[in-house]
């Protein structure tokens, strides 16, 4: 995995970022490829915020994946900081490469750095194989995650 570049995102990144999160039975139904523009202020906001790290992984001059961790403070768990990884995603043509466990292990290392103490995700309840993933990696599915739409 010599050839691949984990980086910041930047606006130009946004076609393949939100195709990225459009390449899914769930995604397919949530995202819209064909209007950047609430993605771009999305990634104006998230760009701002120092606690926030939108990345993507490039291999050959193409986006090949992406996630968003950001880094929350808080006064539980002794005033520790937490680390929450979202919206990960990989390129269908390098799914299984190694490429998911590469941009996880930046975000540890990342996470570790900023003096984190844990590290969160949720996923949902119909991504099996992104379940086994994430515990083949030591995350442990030790919490139930709610949502409520706003």
């Amino acid at each position: 995995m010599a050839d691949l570049e984990i980086r910041d995102a930047t606006a130009g990144d946004l076609p393949a970022i939100v195709a990225l999160l459009a390449d899914d039975p769930l995604g397919a139904q949530r995202e819209s490829p064909d209007d950047l523009t609430p993605y771009a202020a999305a990634l104006d906001r998230l760009s701002a915020d120092p606690s926030q790290h939108v990345v993507v992984a490039v291999r050959d001059g193409r986006v090949v994946g992406t996630l968003q961790l950001s880094i929350i403070p808080g006064l539980s768990h002794k005033g520790a900081t937490r680390a929450l990884v979202e919206a990960v995603r990989i390129h269908s043509d390098e799914r299984g490469s190694g490429l998911g466990s590469r941009l996880i292990e930046w975000a540890i290392d990342t996470s570790r750095r900023l003096d984190c103490k844990m590290m969160q995700l949720t996923s949902d309840k119909t991504r099996r194989d992104a379940h086994r993933f994430y515990e083949r990696l030591g995350f442990t599915a030790s919490h139930e995650g709610f949502k409520l739409r706003l």
